[in-house]
């Protein structure tokens, strides 16, 4: 088993080594079966992992596996070392399965593509990183693969850089991510020098004995949601998520349903134990989820976008889970966070397989008619759809539903809570099968007919991801171990239960009322109101931080291009040439040149002696 906990991450990295060196010279089969065999080999090593966990592990402790020393910080030792519990379990089976599926449809998605070998190679790094996060012992490790997993989203966002619009998308999703990541460092910092480790299961065990200060608690537990509203695209650090959809389907795949966003969540659910000695802090993480699940899904409502429509849904469906650790629903949002890999990744490759369909036409209203055209993609499109409306019978009602459920008994808002948990389910349904009704019912808009899909890769991941979509709220985890029991025993008076099921019902109504189409031939247009266009720009917070932030900072810096720092900096490399310009003159290589400086520098030392 530790051979196995091992070598978990390195398989892909040696994937992405063997890619990124040989790149071009690789044809698309040596190319698809390197990367395809790093993830797959990850995703074994995770499967025997856990088994070796359930036999060996069934008190609750984890298993740690030290590499080697990696430096000495002062008198502490960082170890290259992993950990796997349970919550770890969880995190390294959805990377690296999902991640494995995911690879499968990208091999046929960018088959075409010229830099294919190097798409490849970003990806498995991009599972590398992640593996590496949510495998780390210590904080050091922990955050080198936060800082992995932002540096792989800029490669792949940006990887069609030749498109001016992916390479802003590109840079704007690494500068948003940096103020998070900034302060995260300065939380682990702190964390740091009032706990004197860097070991994460010494640093949570310290709270059972000799806690952190309110103050100290405070502050620390804030820091760390800085980072994690920033990785997770949570109010009010994910302006980029939406924006990111311009790189490649896959991509968006791979970072929505099993990697980057899901680290702010892992981040939060494996420091719970630094959260409960800063309540206050721990009710800013539920209102943070609860306002950015609202939020998003208004912005939902009015995406033309195919994939933007589903970006902002991973806006929301991550901010019920936040919603969860805030409210003491941990297993529930850790549940919600597997069973999410699950359906979003279905939603984004069945997105990606429509988009190739239409010739990579995205808008919604220039689609139509396809559950007659493609009915098979049609339908695992559907099942999708179901799973993320939390539609009974699927995983994300057995998870959504267990968040929502102790949501009224939390003790920190209660009802307040469970309400606005409510409204966001019957948004969700609505924004969903807005999406379905405008995309697959109504006459066929598209521009070209539709290409055929003869790849077994496009289809079969799809057909895996829709049978998870259906049953895999109900793949048992064991997070009880690692978790304290939840915030009550009793879920409130039956009704709670109805209401809850019956708003995404109604929502689905609701879309049927606005949007399927009356008639055959029914056009669908997208809205022209100056509140569907408020909505259509994402609430006016990218308008809003131009004008506040970018927009002033701009000013300045071309009002500042001569300021005192540029002058000094100019002044050391001036200086720097001028000597260089001297040590030049004296090694021209003449003689005559040599002799004259000899003698001068000889003439110099007697008058210097004589004086």
């Amino acid at each position: 088993m530790m051979t196995a906990l091992t070598l978990l991450p390195f398989f892909p990295l040696f994937s992405f080594l063997v890619l990124i060196v040989l790149s071009k010279r690789l044809s698309w089969h040596i190319a698809t079966a390197v990367a395809l065999t790093g993830i797959g080999l990850s995703f074994i090593a995770s499967i025997v992992v856990i088994q070796s966990l359930n036999v060996s592990a069934s008190s609750g402790e984890g298993l740690t596996q030290s590499l080697w020393t990696w430096f000495m910080l002062g008198e502490h030792e960082v170890r290259f070392a992993f950990y796997v519990d349970q919550l770890t379990a969880v995190m390294i089976a959805v990377v690296s399965g999902v991640g494995f599926l995911i690879h499968g449809f990208a091999a046929a998605y960018m088959r075409d593509d010229e830099n294919y070998s190097r798409f490849m190679a970003y990806m498995n790094l991009f599972i590398c990183a992640m593996l590496l996060l949510v495998l780390a012992e210590n904080l050091v490790l922990l955050y080198l693969g936060w800082e992995g997993v932002g540096l792989c989203s800029f490669l792949l966002i940006g990887f069609w850089y030749k498109d001016p619009d992916n390479a802003i998308a590109a840079r704007k999703a690494f500068i948003v991510t940096r103020i998070g990541d900034t302060l995260l460092a300065l939380g682990l910092f702190y964390l740091f020098m009032e706990t004197n480790t860097l070991n994460i299961q010494e640093i949570l065990a310290q709270q059972q004995t000799s806690p952190l200060s309110d103050e100290a608690a405070w502050w620390i537990a804030l820091l760390l949601l800085g980072g994690a509203v920033g990785k997770s695209a949570q109010l009010p650090l994910h302006t980029w998520l939406p924006d990111a959809m311009a790189g490649p389907t896959p991509v968006s795949a791979l970072i929505h349903a099993a990697t980057m966003v899901t680290a702010g969540v892992y981040l939060i659910a494996r420091m719970q134990g630094v959260y409960l000695l800063a309540p206050e802090i721990l009710n800013l993480v539920a209102w943070v989820g609860c306002l950015t699940l609202l939020i998003a899904g208004i912005a939902a409502l009015a995406q033309e976008d195919i994939k933007r429509v589903l970006a902002y849904s991973t806006m929301s469906q991550i901010g019920y889970m936040m919603l969860g650790l805030g409210a003491g629903a941990n297993v529930a949002a850790v549940t919600h966070l597997m069973t999410h890999a699950f359906f979003k990744a279905l939603l984004f490759l069945g997105a990606g397989a429509i988009i190739l369909a239409v010739h990579h036409q995205q808008n919604i209203f220039k689609m139509g008619g396809l559950l007659k055209r493609m009915p098979l993609i049609s339908i695992l499109f559907l099942i999708g759809i179901a799973a993320l409306i939390a539609f009974p019978g699927t995983s994300g009602f057995v998870s959504k539903e267990a968040i929502i459920a102790e949501l009224w008994q939390s003790k920190t808002a209660g009802p307040v809570f469970w309400w606005l948990a409510v409204v966001g389910a019957f948004i969700t349904s609505v924004y969903s099968f807005r999406l379905v009704f405008i995309t697959f019912f109504g006459p066929y808009r598209a521009e070209h007919e539709l290409l055929p899909q003869r790849h077994g890769l496009i289809v079969l991941p799809l057909v895996i991801l829709a049978l998870l979509a259906l049953g895999g709220g109900y793949i048992p985890t064991h997070l009880e171990q690692v978790f304290s029991a939840p915030v009550a025993s009793q879920h409130g008076p039956a009704w709670l239960h109805t209401v809850a099921i019956i708003a995404p019902l109604l929502g689905i109504g609701v879309a049927y009322l606005l949007y399927f189409p009356k008639t055959e031939s029914s056009p669908a247009v997208p809205g022209t109101s100056s509140v569907y266009r408020f909505s259509h720009n994402g609430l006016g917070f990218d308008s809003t931080y131009n004008a506040l932030v970018v927009k002033p900072f701009v000013w300045l810096a071309n009002i500042n291009r001569k300021d005192v720092i540029d002058l000094l900096v100019q002044l050391i490399s001036w200086n720097t040439f001028t000597w260089h310009s001297a040590m030049k003159a004296a090694q021209s290589g003449r003689l005559r040149w040599y002799a004259a400086t000899l003698g001068l520098g000889t003439a110099l030392l007697l008058l210097g002696v004589i004086l």
